[in-house]
């Protein structure tokens, strides 16, 4: 029973529950939506490198809008700005909608929508991520974050199975629309809860008076020059970078199984379960000290799995090596919390994790560039296979090039650091 995540939060705290409710009601609608655009780029232009595009078109307004968004987020109601960029968000599903029903063809609208939807997560998510502590007693902040990994995979889970049961019925129309109604259940997550103003600065009169940019260049500083942050984050971008081809997943279900959006839905959902099963039963990895080596381990083992997924000529073997890939995701994401949260000075947080967003975020975008990019002058399966084998080879390449990483080992485990403490040092 050790094993399985503990409801304490949801049981004992109304508010929580009604935020975590709401999270997965509004995020099986954007997994529906991330379906939608992927597919309809497909449709209308049957390149991979358009599908990749997408990434593009995400990517940039992330970058642009998430570290000044994360600035905004600790100078106002963040419960306030999460409403208002919720309100914003809702009108973008129904404008993809609209564009969808009357039977538009055009990529480069398509693209202005997802950067649309794309700027306005990167204000929002990262100001959510700040109401969790405030809604909880400390002790219970490690569950409730678990609980908020397991909203993420039932977004994973059920999103895209849905998606290609109302795609194969009604169109992506069909999941623009759910999409859009989707919101109510943000709007009934966040509009109940009090006031969310950021606590205010201590310890530090200057910060209070510096610009938005120093305070931002402060954080980036500490995770460039900081070997344990600086490592996690770098696997984190090699995984997504090379080893997620989501922008190759309709040409490889084209070819291989004839191109069913409801077999579509299930490569996706594949990822979803297996990472449901690893998020519920993640307590030993917790309290596992060498965490560096651990995450170098997992993704290469989310690496191989895609490399399985592209040679894969069996539906049963492709969507196997998915749920592969989504156990070892969720072990990745529970490794790197963990790190990030130990290591970082708790006055680096906020910035620390806006970085975090932006990685974990852009990373994937990046990785459906790159390998649309690349199966369009080879092919979907030799991308694919390719990004797996390079992932496994980046993972060893930062375990050699950033050995206290690779040594790093949590001292509140008990166990003896290794190379930590100069890291850490010269951070700050």
């Amino acid at each position: 029973m050790k094993l399985l995540t503990d409801v304490t939060p949801l049981r004992q705290n109304p508010a929580f529950r009604r935020l975590w409710l709401g999270s997965i009601a509004s995020g099986v609608g954007t997994a529906m939506t991330s379906f939608a655009m992927t597919l309809q780029a497909w449709d209308i232009t049957r390149s991979t490198a358009a599908v990749g595009g997408l990434g593009v078109a995400t990517l940039v307004p992330m970058l642009v809008v998430a570290l000044p968004g994360g600035t905004l987020a600790d100078r106002v109601d963040r419960r306030k700005l999460v409403l208002a960029v919720t309100a914003g968000q809702a009108v973008f599903s129904a404008l993809l909608f609209a564009q969808a029903a009357a039977g538009l063809r055009s990529l480069w609208l398509l693209y202005a929508l997802a950067a649309a939807v794309s700027a306005s997560g990167a204000i929002s998510q990262p100001a959510r991520q700040t109401f969790v502590p405030k809604l909880v007693p400390a002790g219970q902040l490690t569950t409730a974050m678990a609980l908020g990994r397991i909203v993420f995979q039932v977004m994973m889970t059920v999103g895209p199975g849905l998606a290609g049961v109302v795609t194969a019925a009604v169109g992506v129309r069909g999941c623009y629309l759910v999409d859009a109604a989707s919101f109510a259940g943000a709007f009934y997550g966040v509009g109940q809860l009090p006031a969310m103003r950021p606590d205010p600065i201590k310890n530090d009169a200057s910060r209070a008076e510096r610009s938005g940019l120093a305070l931002t260049v402060e954080g980036l500083t500490c995770v460039w020059r900081d070997r344990i942050l600086a490592g996690t984050f770098l696997a984190d971008l090699n995984a997504t970078f090379f080893a997620l081809p989501l922008s190759l997943f309709p040409a490889i279900n084209a070819l291989r199984f004839g191109g069913d959006p409801r077999t579509l839905g299930l490569f996706t959902t594949a990822i979803g379960v297996g990472g449901m099963v690893t998020a519920v039963a993640s307590g030993p990895l917790a309290r596992m000290p060498r965490r560096g080596l651990a995450m170098l381990v997992t993704v290469s083992a989310w690496g191989a799995a895609f490399a399985v997924f592209a040679a894969s000529p069996w539906l049963w073997l492709t969507l196997l090596a998915l749920a592969a890939a989504g156990a070892a995701d969720s072990f990745t994401v529970v490794i790197r919390g963990v790190i990030v949260q130990t290591v970082t000075p708790d006055e680096l947080r906020g910035r620390v994790s806006a970085a975090d967003y932006v990685i974990g975020a852009g990373g994937p975008q990046l990785g459906s560039l790159e390998s649309g990019l690349l199966a369009s002058v080879t092919s979907p399966v030799a991308s694919a296979v390719a990004g797996g084998l390079l992932t496994i080879a980046g993972s060893v390449a930062i375990g050699a090039a950033l050995p206290a990483f690779r040594r790093y080992r949590d001292t509140a485990t008990g166990a003896v650091s290794d190379g930590v403490g100069d890291a850490v040092g010269e951070s700050a």
